[in-house]
C-alpha cells in the first residue's frame, strides 16, 4: 500500500472507535526474528493414505468462491503445496494444476467443475472444494455450499467486490455460511485495502473484521503485519523460483516505518473497538480486566472473540497476501482453522435424530469409464464402511457400496472407513443423484422418524418422515436452449445415453423433446456451459454432435379485459360429457404480481365446485398459461376469473379442462396480444477512452443508460438493454433463452480476458475496446415491445423476413 493509502486508511479507521479512553499505541516491542518452515521439503510429498484422521472438531470442510480470475484455483494451489501434498507448484497459465483436470479447465484456464481435495495442516484436516467463478455452472458452487461448514471468499485486491462475488456471496448466506475473506493480487498496481473493505461493507452488506495491514504495495509487497500479535510477516523473495515456502516473523519495533507503525496501531485499537462491539463476553473482558489499556488484551483473547464473531456471522475477518507471488497462503490456512466451524459447531436438526447411525448426504456424482457412478457424500452422522449395503430414502431402494476413497481432484486413495464430518467418494451406487439422503438402512430411517415424532408429538407423522430427509440441493431453472441432433440416425440411442449419463452428473443440464418437430433440446445455464457440454461429447463419448441455433424466450400478456364462454358436448364410447365455461381475462401489472399469472373463482362458484372439479378447472387455464395466442410463448401479467362452470353428471375432469382451455383461447384472442421482451441489466466496466465507442454502440441496441460510476482508471456502465438487441446485431444468429419465470435473476458474467468464445455482444465490445473490458447481465424485467419491433418479429418468426 502506497504512503497516502495508509494515510487515508488511516484516518477511516481512526473515526470508528467507540472507546474515548484509555487507548494507547501498540508498545514497541524488541526485534525477534523467526524463520517460520511450514513444510516438508519439496522431494518429500505426503501421502493421502497418511492423511490424518482427527476428531470432529479438528475438521474443516470448507469451499474456495470467488469472481472469474480472482485466483481460487491458485490459491488452492498454493495450500497444496505448503501443506506438502504436491511436489511442485502448479499454474493456472500452464494448465498443470490440480483441481483443473479437465482438457476444457486446462485450455480455457478456468474452472468448470467444482473439485475436492483433502489435506492435513497443524493436526487439522481441511476438505476443500475449489469452486467455479462463472455464473454458467453456478450449481456447482451451490451443491458445494451446500455440504460445506465454512467458505472462504477470495477477492481481487485491485477489483473488490465484483458481479459473481455477490452471486456466491448470497449463496454462501443462503445456507448461513460463515466465511473468511481473502485479499488476493495485492502486489498488483491497483490493489486498495481501503476500497475492499468498503466495497464488502457496502455491496455485500458484510461487516469486514481486518486482521492483517499489508506491507507495501504493487511490484513491493513483501508481507503483512498480523493486528492480533502486532508481528510483521515478511516473504523476502530471492529469485522468481522463491516459492514463499520459508518466511520470517518479527515482531514490529521502532526500526519499522513510523507510518507503518501508526497505521497498524490504528488498525488494532479499530480492530479491538469492532470485537468489543460485535461480542459482548470480549466487551465485559475489556472493561474489567483491561479499562486502562485496551492494547494489554492477549492476542488469544482477541483470537476466540474473533472467532465467535465469525461463527455468528456478525462479522467476516479479512485477510490479505498474493496466491501467485507465494505471499500471505500460510496465514490463511492458519485463519480456517482458527476461525471457521467445525463441522460438530453447524448445527443439523434432521441430523440429531440420527443419532450414531449413518446419514449421509449425495451432493455430486461423475462418470467413470472403468468404475462406473463415483457419488460424492457429506457424512453427518455414524461411519461409511465399503462392502455395505445403504439405503437411498429418496428412491426408497437399497445399494451396495463397493468401495470407499479419499477425494483427491482426479487421483483418489481407497481406504477402510470414513467418519462424521467428513467427505468421501464412493463407488457401487448407481440409483443415486444428486440431492438424495443415504442412511445404513430402512430401520435407521424408520428409527429417526419415530424419534422426530415422539419429539414433536403435536406434528403429523407423514411431516415427520419427511423431516428425516436431508434437504437436496436447489438446482436453478435453465436460461439457455438450442437443438441437438447427433450425426446420424444410428447415434441416436447412443446420443441419449450420453445425455443421461451428463444430466445425472450435472443437474442444471435439462433435455426435452419437442413434441412437435421430435427435436432433442438442450437446455443448460449458458452459452459456455452449453459449448462445455457440447465439447464433453465429442471428446469423452466421441460422437459428433450439431447444435441447432439458440433462441430468446419472450412472453405474452393481453392489452385489454374480455369475457367468453364456451361449451363441449362430446360422446365418447357409450359416455355423454357435457360442460360449460364463462370466464374473463384482464392485464394485471407484471410488476405487482412478479410476471406471473393469476386465477381467482366467483365466491358463488368456489363452494359450488368438488375439488377434483376445480382442479380440472385450474389445470385447463394453467396449460393456457403456457401458451399464448400470439407466438405460443408463455404468458405473463394475465388475470383469469372464472365465472361459471356447469357441468352435467358423468363429464369426466379431462373434458373439463379441455372446455377450459379452449374458452381461454377464445378471451385470449379477444383480448388481444402483446408480445413482451426480456430486458436485461448490463454492467460495462471499460477504460474511460473507450467510454463513447460503448455508449454509441449501447444506443443503436435499444439500449437505456441509468448511470456512469468511477472505478480507479475505468468507468462502470450501467444500463438497460433488450436481450436479443444484446447478441444478434448483425454479428451473430446467437440468441438466448429464459425460462422459470420473472423472480429468476440470472446473472450472465463472460470475462473478455478468458471467454474468448463467447458471441454476439462479447464480440462487439471486445472489438471496441480493444480487449480491455468486462460486462455482466442480469435479468431486470420483461418488457412490452413497441409496435414496430413486434410486427418485426411476427414477421421474422413467420418467415416473411
Amino acid at each position: 500500500m502506497s504512503l497516502g493509502g495508509l494515510q487515508t486508511f488511516s484516518r477511516m479507521i481512526r473515526g470508528r472507535r467507540l472507546f474515548a479512553a484509555g487507548l494507547q499505541c501498540c508498545r514497541c516491542r524488541l526485534s525477534c526474528h523467526v524463520k517460520r518452515h511450514y513444510s516438508l521439503l519439496p522431494d518429500d510429498v505426503k501421502s493421502l493414505r497418511a492423511l490424518v484422521n482427527p476428531e470432529i472438531s479438528r475438521i474443516r470442510n470448507i469451499g474456495i468462491m470467488a469472481h472469474i480470475d480472482a485466483g481460487k484455483t491458485t490459491t488452492t494451489e498454493r495450500m497444496l503445496y505448503y501443506a506438502g501434498y504436491t511436489r511442485a507448484l502448479g499454474d493456472v497459465d500452464d494448465g498443470d494444476t490440480v483441481t483443473d483436470f479437465m482438457a476444457q479447465e486446462r485450455e480455457r484456464g478456468i474452472t468448470i467443475q467444482s473439485a475436492a481435495v483433502s489435506f492435513d495442516w497443524k493436526s487439522h484436516r481441511i476438505n476443500l472444494i475449489d469452486t467455479p467463478g462463472h455464473v454458467d455452472f453456478t450449481l456447482e458452487v451451490e451443491r458445494a455450499l451446500r455440504v460445506l461448514d465454512g467458505a472462504v471468499a477470495v477477492f481481487d485486491a485491485s477489483a473488490g467486490v465484483e458481479a459473481q462475488t455477490l452471486t456466491v456471496w448470497r449463496q454462501a448466506e443462503k445456507h448461513h455460511i460463515p466465511c473468511v475473506c481473502f485479499l488476493n493480487k495485492m502486489d498488483k498496481p491497483a490493489a486498495n485495502l481501503s476500497f475492499c473493505i468498503e466495497s464488502i461493507r457496502k455491496k455485500l452488506k458484510a461487516n469486514p473484521v481486518l486482521l492483517q495491514i499489508p506491507v507495501g504495495s504493487g511490484k513491493n509487497f513483501t508481507g503483512v503485519v498480523d493486528l492480533l500479535t502486532s508481528r510483521k510477516l515478511m516473504w523476502k523473495m530471492k529469485s522468481m523460483r522463491d516459492d514463499g515456502r520459508v518466511f520470517e516473523v518479527k515482531a514490529l519495533d521502532r526500526s519499522d516505518d513510523p507510518d507503518l507503525l501508526q497505521v497498524v496501531s490504528d488498525a488494532r485499537t479499530a480492530l479491538i473497538e469492532q470485537v468489543a462491539d460485535l461480542d459482548d463476553e470480549f466487551a465485559e473482558l475489556l472493561l474489567t480486566d483491561f479499562s486502562e489499556n485496551f492494547d494489554a488484551i492477549p492476542s488469544n483473547k482477541l483470537q476466540e472473540a474473533v472467532r465467535r464473531v465469525t461463527l455468528a456471522r456478525k462479522g467476516v475477518p479479512v485477510l490479505c497476501g498474493s496466491s501467485l507471488r507465494n505471499k500471505g497462503v500460510q496465514p490463511l490456512l492458519d485463519a480456517i482453522t482458527a476461525y471457521l466451524p467445525a463441522p460438530n459447531e453447524r448445527h443439523h436438526d434432521v441430523v440429531r435424530w440420527y443419532k450414531d447411525d449413518l446419514c449421509a448426504l449425495a451432493f455430486k456424482v461423475l462418470h467413470d469409464k472403468q468404475r462406473g457412478p463415483l457419488v460424492f457424500l457429506r457424512i453427518y452422522s455414524g461411519t461409511l464402511k465399503p462392502q455395505t449395503a445403504l439405503h437411498n430414502i429418496n428412491r426408497n431402494s437399497t445399494e451396495r457400496m463397493s468401495r470407499l476413497l479419499v477425494p483427491f481432484a482426479d487421483q483418489h486413495v481407497e481406504i477402510p472407513s470414513m467418519t462424521a464430518g467428513n467427505i468421501a467418494l464412493t463407488v457401487g451406487l448407481k440409483q443415486t443423484v444428486t440431492g438424495d439422503t443415504i442412511v445404513s438402512s430402512k430401520a435407521s430411517a424408520a428409527a429417526a422418524a419415530h424419534r422426530a415424532q415422539n419429539d414433536n408429538e403435536a406434528g403429523k407423522r407423514s411431516r415427520e418422515c419427511a423431516s428425516v430427509i436431508l434437504s437436496g440441493v436447489e438446482v436453478p431453472d435453465p436460461v439457455f436452449f438450442c437443438t441437438i441432433e447427433p450425426p446420424s440416425m444410428s447415434k441416436q440411442a447412443d446420443l441419449e445415453n450420453v445425455l443421461n449419463c451428463l444430466q445425472r452428473e450435472d443437474p442444471s443440464l435439462k433435455v426435452r423433446l419437442d413434441p412437435d418437430s421430435g427435436q432433442t433440446i438442450l437446455c443448460g445455464m449458458g452459452e459456455l456451459h452449453i459449448e462445455i457440454i457440447h465439447d464433453r461429447i465429442r471428446r469423452e463419448y466421441g460422437i459428433e454432435t450439431h447444435l441447432g441455433p439458440l433462441q430468446v424466450a419472450y412472453r405474452e400478456t393481453v392489452l385489454h379485459e374480455a369475457s367468453a364462454s364456451d361449451t363441449l358436448d362430446r360422446t365418447v364410447g357409450e359416455r355423454r360429457h357435457v360442460v360449460t365455461v364463462e370466464l374473463a381475462v384482464r392485464p394485471v401489472d407484471i410488476t405487482s404480481v412478479g410476471g406471473s399469472c393469476e386465477l381467482a373463482f366467483t365466491e358463488e362458484l368456489e363452494g359450488q365446485l368438488s375439488a377434483e372439479m376445480k382442479e380440472a378447472v385450474e389445470n385447463g387455464v394453467h396449460s393456457s398459461f403456457l401458451q399464448g395466442p400470439l407466438l405460443g410463448y408463455p404468458l405473463q401479467g394475465v388475470s383469469t376469473l372464472i365465472q361459471c362452470v356447469t357441468i352435467e353428471p358423468g363429464t369426466s375432469p379431462a373434458m373439463v379442462s379441455a372446455c377450459v382451455s379452449r374458452c381461454m383461447l377464445k378471451a385470449l384472442r379477444l383480448a388481444g396480444g402483446q408480445v413482451l421482451e426480456p430486458v436485461m441489466s448490463l454492467e460495462v466496466t471499460v477504460g474511460e477512452d473507450h467510454l463513447s465507442s460503448v455508449l454509441g454502440d449501447l444506443a443503436q441496441r435499444r439500449g437505456t443508460v441509468r448511470d456512469i460510476q468511477s472505478r480507479h482508471d475505468n468507468k462502470v456502465l450501467l444500463a438497460t438493454v433488450p436481450l436479443a438487441e444484446m447478441m444478434v446485431r448483425g454479428h451473430s444468429n446467437v440468441k438466448i433463452a429464459f425460462f422459470g419465470g420473472f423472480n429468476l435473476q440470472v446473472r450472465i458474467i463472460y470475462d473478455l480476458r478468458i471467454c474468448v468464445h463467447v458471441k454476439g455482444y462479447s464480440t462487439v465490445l471486445r472489438t471496441l475496446t480493444s480487449g480491455n473490458a468486462t460486462f455482466s447481465l442480469e435479468l431486470d424485467t420483461y418488457e412490452a415491445m413497441n409496435p414496430q419491433e413486434q410486427n418485426t418479429l411476427l414477421k421474422r418468426l413467420s418467415g416473411l423476413l
